[in-house]
């Protein structure tokens, strides 16, 4: 981030997924979705959207960017002042892709530019994650590639693991919202000593495997006992789609976050990427559900913050970062 002492900043944050399978609320990678914002003080506070799905959200003081905002600066030791915020998101809400992690990091890497960066990035996690109460997410937006990630109820400690080269994934995106509330109210309060060494073993090889570039151990490794089995019911198809995603040339599948979007991992270089598409839509299709699929990157940035005065306008400026 640049220290900022202009008026307004432009922050763009990519969208991630957690878990990966067994490293519930731990493990969050980013992905090639993106928010952009810009923020400006002004005399009066507004937030104003360009594109569509933005029903509803405030767009006054009680917005969550202008939320996280005055939390940064109440961390500065700075008087939040009235703010213009303008917001751009491809980031689909409530489909388990971090769009409120993604749209906090914006919030708050925006605002510490603003007040000139006093507050590392570290320093942003852990607000952050204090919000999510969980680091998987807002990790992976902040700093882009793959986090793991662990809170303690006031510091979030993470490594973060550069993804491996060939690593590519699918996202099938079921046209309907599932809110994390939802998805977190089916889950058990206690686990079985089978269960919980399972997903351990699974993490610690998923995380090693990741990080050595092994993607031939994906498959085993991303496989989950304590939140996937209880939120399949809620996502019709896919029970199936984990199972025979392998066979159908994934590295190895995952509900993505709280749901209801599945992930594919896939190697790049792979020559059955279409096959794995179609079983994916096809799966969705037999159980009634409309569902649109992605092809995605790790994203290996994260939260990208300019500072400064702007010769061309926040809109244009997107559609340029769209297309190139």
């Amino acid at each position: 981030m640049k220290n900022a002492s202009a008026g307004s900043v432009r922050v763009r944050v990519p969208a991630s997924t957690a878990n990966l399978g067994p490293g519930f609320d731990t493990l969050g990678m980013s992905l090639s979705l993106y928010i952009w914002i810009e923020m400006s003080r002004a005399e009066q506070t507004s937030v104003r959207f360009e594109g569509e799905g933005f029903e509803g959200i405030p767009t006054d003081k009680e917005n969550l960017i202008y939320k996280v905002a005055r939390l940064v600066f109440e961390a500065a030791g700075e008087e939040a002042p009235e703010l213009a915020i303008a917001m751009r998101s491809d980031i689909p809400l409530t489909r388990g892709l971090g769009s409120s992690a993604s749209a906090i990091i914006a919030g708050m890497v925006a605002a510490n530019a603003l007040v000139e960066s006093p507050l590392s990035k570290s320093r942003l996690f852990d607000l952050a994650t204090g919000l999510e109460r969980h680091p998987d997410n807002v990790g992976a937006s902040l700093f882009g590639g793959i986090i793991a990630a662990a809170w303690d109820g006031e510091h979030a400690d993470y490594v973060r693991i550069e993804p491996p080269r060939n690593l590519r994934v699918l996202a099938l995106i079921p046209e309907f919202e599932l809110a994390t509330s939802a998805a977190r109210a089916v889950l058990p309060d206690r686990l079985s000593l089978q269960d919980a060494v399972y997903n351990i073993s699974r993490s610690s090889l998923l995380t090693a495997a990741l990080a050595s570039g092994r993607l031939d151990l994906l498959e085993f490794a991303m496989r989950d006992r304590i939140h996937q089995p209880y939120r399949a019911a809620l996502v019709p198809g896919m029970e199936k789609i984990l199972a025979e995603a392998s066979l159908n040339g994934a590295l190895g599948a995952a509900l993505s976050g709280a749901g209801p979007t599945l992930l594919a991992l896939v190697d790049r270089e792979s020559t059955r990427q279409s096959e794995l598409e179609s079983f994916m839509k096809n799966v969705m299709r037999e159980n009634g559900i409309e569902a649109r699929t992605l092809w995605l990157e790790p994203d290996l940035e994260g939260a990208v913050c300019e500072s400064g005065s702007y010769s061309e306008p926040f809109l244009p400026m997107i559609k340029g970062d769209l297309s190139s």
